[in-house]
């Protein structure tokens, strides 16, 4: 029997398409769009690999929502983030690798260092605040000058002011400190109120490493970012006022809010008296305008505690990674909180058992008024978003853009580049640890697997983790705004 080729059938294809239309001229479109479908044969322009077969599938499930966000408020933490190598500018600095050594609040370079290499072997992302401000600022010179020193947006306010203002339909308010340079940097879609610029940019620091990358005899297991700064106006929150008086005139159909993690590097009567003002300022925002808090990393138990009772209740949905997941449920005695740090890819089974948690002890209930019904998770091999059951729609489209935008902005593509990605995340796992889970299978023709538990739908979905990542810094931010980009919230 021959084996016809694929142009030859395609060709007979078309020859019967055109009998059809001579002997059936009033055929409807939708069956001639059948019959001249996609070809079963024809090449996938994202190959047959698992990778592709996972991108293809993505591309049909991302979908807008109904209801679309037209104006986006997100505040307060804005400013420069100098990006370079760690390693390059610890050299510059004159300092040799040594021990690592975690320090919550640095106060010198060899405290920089030691907290450098301590996340550097175990491949985690930090963030630090640098006590003294003159011995900062020679470092920051020193850095902004290197060969290869990029300037670009940072903030998570700002980063996801940034990304939300890619979509040309929407428009954004963005409030924090914005300095000159920051204010250059920023895209033309994004309003900035004149209360919120200042005279002087905040200056972060962002020292990457890449998988592999090795100082004297330490070697980073996968590419990351340390990340540290001396800045006092976002660490004062001082824009937060601003920004919510200014939601009345912008009118938002959302709200970002970010920063509370910057507060760490005051005092704890400032922190304490900060937070106090910041529920109270949240508590002015209409109830109707839905918020999501953006978490970042934090060393300050105390601080989480506190965020986690007082804010998590006037929020209506959070974004967070592996490290402030567990950081979280260690500060509150929540559930896997003995485990001591993650070992490779976090298990799905702990993440999920602690999103449910949170959502149960801190989340909207019959019993409790809290406006929590949404986490959207994400680890470097997977997302999750979970919610509370009649309060979020779109959520296939939303978790599965998220890990779309991670693998396009970690290899700076537009599309997926399947030769560029491979595919780390559990294909198959328990549910939960803490009680019966189910087992799941995740197959890359269908990505987003879903579960139930008590009123909560789950989301899981594997990222397509590039290979050679051009930049890993706010990619954390990009996802949250991707995801919440092509979320609805039902009105109630």
């Amino acid at each position: 029997m021959a084996v016809w080729s694929g142009p030859a059938c395609a060709g007979f294809l078309a020859l019967a398409v055109g009998c059809v239309l001579v002997l059936q001229p009033e055929l409807p479109g939708s069956a001639l769009r059948a019959l001249w479908g996609p070809v079963p044969w024809a090449p996938s322009p994202w190959g047959t690999s698992a990778e592709g077969r996972l991108a293809a599938a993505w591309e049909a499930l991302i979908v807008r929502p109904a209801r679309p966000w037209n104006r986006v408020a997100v505040g307060v933490n804005a400013c420069v983030d100098v990006v370079l190598s760690g390693v390059k500018l610890l050299q510059a600095l004159g300092l040799s690798p040594g021990n690592g050594e975690d320090h919550s609040v640095l106060h010198s370079r060899e405290d920089l260092k030691e907290a450098f290499i301590h996340f550097m072997v175990k491949g985690a992302a930090a963030e630090r605040f640098f006590s003294d401000e003159e011995a900062f600022h020679n470092i920051s010179q020193i850095a902004s000058a290197l060969p290869g020193a990029q300037h670009y947006v940072g903030g998570n306010a700002a980063l996801i002011g940034q990304k939300l203002a890619a979509n040309s339909d929407l428009k954004v308010l963005l409030c924090g400190p914005v300095g000159p340079k920051l204010h250059q940097l920023l895209d033309d879609n994004i309003v900035v109120p004149p209360e919120s610029m200042q005279e002087v940019d905040e200056f972060h620091l962002i020292l990457e490493y890449q998988a592999g990358e090795q100082w004297g005899q330490l070697t980073a297991p996968n590419a990351n970012r340390f990340i540290f700064s001396h800045d006092l106006s976002n660490g004062a929150m001082n824009m937060l006022e601003v920004f919510v008086s200014s939601l009345e005139e912008f009118q938002p159909d959302l709200v970002v809010l970010s920063g509370l993690h910057m507060m760490e590097g005051q005092s704890k009567e400032i922190q304490k008296k900060r937070l106090l003002e910041a529920v109270i300022s949240i508590s002015d925002i209409p109830t109707d305008i839905p918020v999501h808090l953006e978490l970042a990393s934090m060393t300050d138990r105390e601080l989480m505690s506190s965020i986690m009772h007082q804010v998590f209740p006037l929020v209506n949905s959070l974004g967070l990674n592996e490290q402030e997941l567990l950081f979280l449920s260690q500060s509150a005695s929540g559930p896997h909180s003995s485990l001591l740090g993650w070992s490779g890819v976090p298990d799905v089974g702990i993440v999920s058992d602690i999103l449910f948690w949170i959502l149960k002890e801190h989340g909207r209930s019959k019993e409790r008024a809290s406006d929590l019904t949404r986490i959207h998770f994400h680890t470097l091999a997977y997302h999750i978003l979970a919610t509370v059951d009649g309060h979020w729609g779109n959520q296939l489209a939303s978790v599965a853009a998220g890990a779309r935008v991670a693998g396009t902005q970690a290899c700076a593509s537009e599309t997926i580049d399947t030769g560029r990605v491979s595919l780390k995340a559990p294909l198959e796992f328990l549910t939960s640890h803490s009680e019966a889970g189910s087992r799941v299978s995740v197959n890359p023709n269908e990505p987003v697997v879903q579960w139930h538990r008590e009123g909560i739908s789950f989301h899981f979905t594997p990222v397509l983790v590039c290979k050679d990542p051009i930049r890993t810094v706010g990619l954390g931010d990009a996802i949250s705004a991707e995801g919440l980009f092509y979320s609805e919230v039902y009105p109630h």
